[in-house]
């Protein structure tokens, strides 16, 4: 446990995907074992600056996007009922590097398996295998049910 705090954090990585809502959801029962804290993090970027073709066409269109998608995944997860120690977190930044970032002084760093881009046969999503790799704190991958094999 974190020494230079007195409830736990447990970090979630949050995109939209059925694995980070997976991932979201057993973060969410893991805090409440432990006493802990969630806080869900959905990292953004324009996607002039994530390398794709084309500027932004409008400021503050993605963010809105984010913001939307953010609120829909927390409905889809909790509904109505979204537990008080589960804090939203709105980062700009690439996913990978803001959940690294963010892992430090957590107990426990929790990501989907796969997130909503990349090649779908693969394993294991970019952003999981970075943060597995470079996390401050231990990582959990968690795969939407149904996929167990």
């Amino acid at each position: 446990m974190n020494s230079s705090a007195s409830v736990p954090r447990v970090v979630v990585g949050v995109d939209g995907s059925t694995s980070s809502q997976a991932a979201l959801r057993w973060a969410a029962r893991h805090a409440q074992l432990i006493g802990g804290t969630v806080e869900a993090v959905w990292a953004w970027d324009t996607p002039s600056e994530a390398g794709w073709v084309g500027p932004a066409t409008e400021p503050g269109f993605d963010l809105e996007e984010a913001r939307r998608g953010f609120a829909e995944e927390i409905r889809t997860v909790f509904g109505d009922d979204k537990p008080v120690e589960v804090r939203e977190e709105l980062v700009r930044g690439d996913p990978s590097e803001v959940l690294v970032r963010a892992s430090e002084g957590a107990e426990l760093l929790v990501v989907g398996s796969r997130g909503r881009g990349g090649f779908a046969r693969a394993m294991l999503g970019s952003v999981s295998q970075r943060c597995a790799q470079h996390a401050a704190c231990p990582v959990v991958v968690v795969r939407p049910a149904g996929t167990e094999k």
